[in-house]
């Protein structure tokens, strides 16, 4: 089975998850618009992709400084390995899922 980012990383911003009281739910955790997107839940395997996901502690908004952080984490490296040439990209997440296409970093 595919890890989602929450249960990789036991970050606990999942509903339900241990920290969700003092840091809210993580967007990927409940982002419908990408589930499924690279065999995951909700945005689990896309959070790269998704602005305010947590990362090295903090919340991180949409750009460039997100990006590179997120193409330096492990768990972006272990989805980008296992999808191969079939990583869902960023242009999947902003058409809701539809037309995946290869991911360009």
């Amino acid at each position: 089975m595919k890890l989602n980012c929450w249960e990789a990383r036991q970050c606990g911003l999942q509903p339900g998850g241990r920290r969700v009281a003092r840091l809210g739910v993580c967007p990927a955790a409940v982002d419908r618009a990408a589930d499924g997107l690279n065999g995951g839940r909700n945005g689990g395997r896309i959070c790269w992709a998704l602005p305010e996901t947590l990362c090295r502690g903090r919340f991180q908004a949409a750009g460039a400084p997100k990006l590179a952080a997120c193409m330096d984490c492990e768990f972006y490296r272990l989805v980008r390995a296992e999808e191969g040439a079939g990583l869902a990209s960023l242009d999947a997440v902003l058409s809701g899922g539809a037309g995946l296409q290869a991911c360009p970093f």
